[in-house]
């Protein structure tokens, strides 16, 4: 790299306009034979690297054929070492040149195993099998041309291109290639339109699980949990749901029969209480999700899982507000049959676990997450009506099916509203805002293993025990300590709002009326009044109740007043957490003071407010910090950093604070923010072998995805080529893209910082980025 607005990309391929990248056309092809179809060389990698580009089964007669006859040619352009009798490897390569064609080329490579070894040993200088900026190798390797059939060499040349080599060549080995003809276009490809295409052919495939006969022996283990118990496949299924009991049942008889992987198929206790949880901790399991039935290929009936996506990482489960976002990326997608398919999971587990679970592992119950069921159900079941209307031939039953599953899912999110967050113990009674406030006694079992060792070491000390002894005796009841208690009932609240860790809720969280909870339950009284008014000719009858809208609707207004008497502060111009015991707002600065904005909570002045006093506290060079500064304090070996706390910024509060704008009508505030958080991961995606994690350090565009915090990040550890990102990430990118128009998505395209990009701007430009005429200050990297 040159310097940081540039890519070491020869030939670049603009980026058009924003609809190009959501369905992009391509017309370059190649032909494999007169027999042989066209292959798009921007295709998903089953295509690309499928039967009809194979050289090893390609007629001779063809030209791409007629390449496997150089399939024994030595390749000794890229060799460094210097051999005593070769005296062309003496040649040592040179970083630059300028012997690059103006032409779209497609290279011939004659063996994939010998290339990737010589593109490792000349570029990957820190051994992680990643090609960075970091890596010190001379940024060029020299490959055959197809047109030559491998005769003739070329140069591929810069850190952008290799590192996508290094990709290409990763996911061509994993096809069973030994031999590949590869586009140019494929390497240097505009990275906004690679990274918005890999998400859709890749990262969403290879995120979707769906539980069947096959594989839930597989989905059922759990690397979270590295106990011997905990290695073993267990799935747990609800005391009154015997067909899926008897369905997995029967999969570990076969499983055992055949000497297939073993698993272990347990019922849950009708009375689901703390206690209960605790006691199967030591054996953690894979919670039973909704199943539909269908046929088994041999004339019978057979159950499978609805599908569903996971974050990433070493989060391999069906999280709860994860899913909403990545739906808002998915449904942009066309891929309506994963997001109902989650909203489907939730009603199963309001149903059988009594809410929606942080994630459905057996150590979760009890534990819930940030609701966004309302939003999530509207947003399905339109895109449902959409498609019922482009079925001609089953308009109306796709109609039909769709009003059903709107009232499933509004009647799930009422039962969820009343008995997890409208009651005690999550219910204020006085101030009538609601906290999180799950239930749960001892240790969370799913943390990292070290994690507490700070924390549980005086204590240990002070009993005389180990660190591990303790942790047996506390959880036994054998040893009490309430001050811990107390810790332990924040900490699971800490994990309940979906911002574990912060400094913010550290201590203190199951005391808090917080501003993110109280948005989200008031977004859910207005959508179930609409929904109850407009589709229910205003009477909504479920299990336990007949609904109104009017009664929703007077919900929603008292809530607005008690936020706006409790939460919101007008000299600020921000919301703060309220905190139930101290009687008093909690002063931490956090970006979740748009969320209400999201719900349609604020008032226009409150809106203004916030965007002229709290914006900038929030706004920074890669887009919207968690927390501010200030707020965090001071860290270091006392006091660790916490990953939702400043410098850290977080794709879902990227989101909400886009869409909570925009419905106030500061397009222009919302433009800027997008182009900042979707510049700070392309800029990582480009320097660092396509990588997308699950959050970035938003002060600085130098490595970003480098997050020194608790567990670090999720997303970066990979060999050769990233095939996830990580969920919601991928999701923002997609959204963003949407929000941005094309002279903002071309300079992303070509990596321009947000400082040279809002400074090079018109007069008349920078309003439309909600930019004053003159000099304004940016946040520089």
């Amino acid at each position: 790299m040159q310097d940081g607005n540039a890519i070491e990309r020869p030939h670049s391929v603009a980026v058009d306009v924003p609809d190009g990248l959501q369905q992009p056309h391509h017309t370059r092809t190649f032909s494999t034979g007169s027999n042989s179809g066209f292959i798009d060389p921007f295709s998903e990698p089953s295509q690309y690297y499928g039967p009809a580009t194979d050289i090893a089964r390609a007629s001779t007669r063809s030209k791409i054929g007629r390449t496997r006859t150089l399939s024994a040619v030595e390749n000794r352009f890229n060799r460094p070492m210097v051999h005593e009798d070769d005296a062309f490897s003496k040649v040592h390569l040179q970083r630059r040149g300028s012997n690059d064609t103006l032409v779209n080329r497609r290279f011939f490579i004659s063996d994939i195993d010998e290339t990737l070894r010589d593109l490792l040993k000349n570029e990957d200088s820190d051994s992680n099998c990643q090609i960075t900026i970091e890596d010190t190798g001379p940024k060029v390797l020299r490959v055959g041309t197809a047109n030559s059939n491998g005769y003739r060499q070329t140069d591929i040349r810069g850190t952008y291109m290799l590192s996508n080599l290094l990709q290409e060549l990763t996911i061509a080995k994993r096809f069973g290639r030994n031999q590949m003809v590869l586009d140019e276009a494929r390497l240097n490809e505009n990275p906004v339109k690679r990274l918005r295409r890999l998400i859709s052919h890749s990262f969403w495939k290879n995120l979707t699980r769906q539980v069947g006969s096959g594989n839930v022996a597989e989905i059922a283990q759990d690397t979270k949990i590295d106990t011997p118990d905990g290695r073993i496949p267990r799935i747990y299924v609800p005391h009154d749901d015997p067909e899926q009991y008897e369905f997995y049942l029967e999969i570990a008889r076969k499983n055992e029969a055949v000497g297939g992987a073993r698993l272990d198929v347990r019922y849950l206790n009708e009375v689901i209480d703390p206690e209960y949880v605790k006691s199967i901790n030591g054996t953690p399991g894979l919670l039973a999700l909704a199943t539909h039935k269908v046929p088994d290929g041999q004339g019978g009936i057979t159950l499978e899982g609805y599908p569903y996506v996971v974050p990433g990482g070493r989060f391999n489960e069906l999280y709860g507000w994860d899913s909403y976002m990545m739906a808002l990326g998915l449904l942009k997608d066309g891929m309506l049959d994963l997001a109902r398919g989650m909203v489907e999971n939730f009603i199963y587990e309001i149903r059988h676990y009594g809410m929606i679970l942080n994630a459905n592992r057996s150590y979760y119950l009890g534990r819930s997450q940030p609701p966004f069921l309302t939003d999530f159900g509207i947003m399905v079941y339109e895109a449902m009506v959409e498609h019922a209307h482009q079925n001609e031939e089953d308009t109306e039953k796709s109609l039909q099916d769709a009003e059903y599953f709107l009232r499933r899912t509004f009647c799930a999110a009422i039962c969820e509203y009343k008995t997890v967050w409208c009651c005690e113990p999550r219910l204020d009674k006085t101030t009538g805002l609601s906290c999180y406030h799950p239930q749960g006694v001892g240790i969370p079992p799913e943390t990292e293993s070290t994690h507490f060792t700070t924390l549980l070491t005086p204590y240990a000390k002070k009993h005389g025990v180990s660190i591990e002894e303790f942790y047996e005796l506390y959880n036994n009841h054998t040893i009490v300590e309430p001050e811990l208690d107390e810790y332990f009932l924040h900490d699971r609240a800490v994990r309940e709002s979906g911002h574990d860790t912060s400094y913010r809720l550290e201590g203190i969280c199951a005391s808090l009326a917080t501003v993110d909870l109280n948005a989200l339950l008031y977004k859910y009284e207005v959508d179930i009044a609409k929904i109850i008014k407009e589709h229910f000719n205003d009477e909504l009858v479920t299990e336990n109740s007949v609904e109104h809208s009017a009664e929703w609707t007077k919900r929603a207004e008292l809530r607005k007043e008690r936020m706006d008497k409790y939460l919101w502060n007008e000299e600020e111009g921000i919301y703060f957490d309220y905190n139930l015991k101290l009687k008093k707002q909690h002063r931490y600065e956090s970006v979740t003071t748009f969320w209400p904005m999201w719900a349609g909570c604020s008032s226009q002045e409150q809106a203004q407010l916030m965007v002229d006093k709290s914006l900038s506290k929030f706004e920074e060079f890669g887009g919207l910090v968690a927390g501010t500064l200030a707020s965090r304090g001071r860290v270091g070996l006392e006091r660790p950093s916490r990953q939702w706390d400043y410098p850290y910024g977080w794709a879902p509060q990227q989101i909400l604070a886009w869409v909570g704008l925009d419905k106030y009508g500061f397009r222009g505030h919302t433009k800027r923010l997008c182009y900042r958080w979707l510049y700070l991961m392309t800029k990582a995606f480009v320097d660092y072998n396509g990588i997308v994690v699950e959050k970035y350090d938003v002060t600085t565009g130098t490595s970003p995805h480098k997050v020194d915090a608790e567990y670090g990040n999720q997303g970066a550890d990979f060999k050769g080529v990233a095939t996830e990102g990580f969920g919601w990430v991928n999701a923002s990118f997609i959204l963003g893209l949407t929000y941005l128009d094309v002279q903002g998505i071309r300079a992303i395209g070509a990596v321009t910082s947000p400082d040279v990009f809002f400074r090079k701007l018109k007069p008349w430009e920078r309003a439309s980025y909600g930019l004053r005429p003159c000099n304004e200050i940016v946040k520089s990297n």
